[in-house]
């Protein structure tokens, strides 16, 4: 957009400048580990007979059904000279049309840079990025209970967010801030992933102009960095293209996708659904139709810009059939999260899904077991992307304070558990065995002295003391300790240099767009 020139230029004069404020300050984990790199094996629930039938169903209803690209007469163009057949908004695929695409120019994983470049992000292959909750518009703490959601709740969440070791990423959308007019909060939100954390981020695709906002504010703050040595963009966010499951693509999406893709930021490209209202009600019908709808998505992507990051996503929960209300936790959307992710592997490509999912409206055991539910599939499936780890409650209305800080603590967890087992010498530790013999402990020996540092995971939280002393300190409740630990985590806050040229031109930007039209709730 022409728009952008004038910040554009402003920073070509600070070049190199912004090095040395990319890098974390104090209030953050001395160990920066930017994403997890399993060494256990992969879960899986099919064999290769039934794979290749899931994959067979998904080509017949994208040959057979068709998917809807709606209200974009450029998409519904771009297919038609790709060779699809288009009948006004229904576009339909010669069977391995999709596939084919995707795998000649998708790649399998790609770069997430971030400003401090030690915590740039590898997206796809054997690597996980934990990333939290996103889009809920109320939030949630035990002091005031259920509200709706103000850009100070953002910037709490951005800042909550770098602290956490085991998120490696601040998120997109953590809340959304219903202080600020609609068309107008991209702008706040954005910036305050920039200001607040250094840590990657995703982009807005609630317009896309909007998508063109995040772009350009990107140039500003990367300065010289956003393109590489061959003058083509570096991928800076990875941004949410939904499908309006069933399969159907409205041109909302659409257009934010083109302007990701055309700027070589990378599309998560996920259709939404609740089995039994936009799926059917079985796992194999949800996997099937989840795939075609994704692979119809991904494939748009190359064909407007071959080359640009994709991300396979799935989003499948059940609902009741009672009451028609989503329900999390349950074993059948495990199982299409375990046969999704096996299919992007299949199909080459980097997959998103699962998360800390629950349908209870505060931080309880249900939403602990809920949300165990699904995170423990994400860390077996292999999900590279794993968005909504942290603060989702309430079906994702709302997003909590300390489920958030419980959520990141049960991530740590699954970053342990991904590490597998260490054979070292040291992990071996027959020096210990053999120094300790027979009807001792080891307590006190060497290795352990060594290693009882970073042994075993530590919990933030979690109370493991005897009965007596847990009565003694008052009796707390995990929510209780969770609503005193995330305001210490925020009372320590220190934020990550930026520099103030940066910083001023990201300002100067934000306030002359939102000069150029005025408010609005739409």
């Amino acid at each position: 957009m022409s728009d952008s020139e004038g910040p554009v230029k402003a920073r070509k004069s600070r070049r190199g400048g912004g090095r040395a404020g990319r890098r974390a300050a104090g209030g953050a984990p001395a160990e920066i580990v930017p994403y997890i790199t399993r060494n256990i094996p992969y879960y899986e629930v099919l064999d290769e007979e039934g794979l290749a039938l899931i994959e067979a169903n998904a080509e017949t209803i994208l040959e057979e059904v068709g998917i809807e690209f709606r209200d974009d007469e450029e998409a519904l163009q771009i297919w038609r000279d790709a060779g699809a057949t288009v009948e006004g908004e229904l576009v339909k695929f010669p069977r391995g049309m999709c596939r084919s695409i995707i795998q000649a120019s998708a790649p399998s994983e790609y770069v997430h840079h971030a400003r401090n470049p030690a915590r740039n992000v590898v997206v796809g292959g054997k690597n996980t990025a934990f990333v939290p909750a996103y889009g809920s518009p109320f939030v949630y703490d035990m002091d005031k209970g259920r509200r709706y959601a103000t850009i100070e709740d953002f910037q709490n969440f951005v800042k909550l967010a770098y602290m956490a070791p085991s998120l490696h990423l601040s998120g997109g959308t953590i809340c959304e801030p219903v202080d600020l007019p609609v068309n107008k909060r991209h702008f706040d939100m954005l910036y305050s992933h920039m200001k607040y954390s250094d840590k990657p981020f995703m982009g807005s695709v609630t317009a896309p102009e909007r998508a063109q906002d995040s772009v350009d504010m990107c140039k500003i703050l990367f300065g010289d960095d956003f393109y590489d040595e061959n003058g083509k963009p570096k991928t800076f966010m990875t941004s949410l293209i939904n499908a309006n499951s069933p399969m159907t693509f409205d041109d909302t999406m659409l257009g934010a996708a083109k302007v990701y893709a055309r700027n070589n930021q990378a599309c998560v490209v996920t259709p939404f659904i609740l089995a039994g209202a936009m799926s059917p009600v079985t796992v194999a019908g949800t996997a099937a139709q989840t795939l075609a709808e994704a692979m119809a998505g991904m494939a748009f992507v190359q064909l407007v810009a071959p080359g640009a990051p994709v991300v396979m996503g799935s989003f499948a929960s059940s609902i009741s059939m009672q009451s028609g209300a989503p329900t999390f936790g349950t074993p059948e959307p495990a199982l299409v999260l375990y046969v999704m992710a096996n299919l992007a592997r299949r199909l080459g490509v980097p997959f998103r899904s699962g998360g800390g999912f629950c349908g209870s409206k505060i931080p309880d055991a249900q939403a602990a077991a809920e949300a165990a539910n699904t995170l423990v599939p994400t860390t077996l499936a292999g999900v590279n992307f794993a968005l909504h780890t942290a603060g989702w409650l309430e079906g994702g209305l709302a997003m909590g304070y300390e489920k958030f800080v419980m959520d990141a603590d049960q991530a740590g967890m699954m970053c342990t558990l991904l590490k597998g087992v260490d054979l070292s010498e040291n992990g071996q530790a027959l020096d210990a065995i053999r120094e300790v013999g027979p009807g001792n402990h080891f307590l006190g020996c060497s290795h352990t002295q060594a290693n009882f540092k970073t042994a075993f995971y530590l919990s933030p939280l979690t109370d493991n003391n005897s009965f007596e002393q847990w009565e003694s300190e008052g009796s707390k409740t995990m929510e209780q300790r969770a609503n005193a630990y995330w305001k210490k985590q925020l009372s320590e806050y220190q934020a990550p240099e930026l520099d103030p040229a940066i910083d001023q031109a990201l300002i100067e930007y934000i306030e002359r767009r939102k000069a150029e039209f005025p408010d609005s709730n739409i």
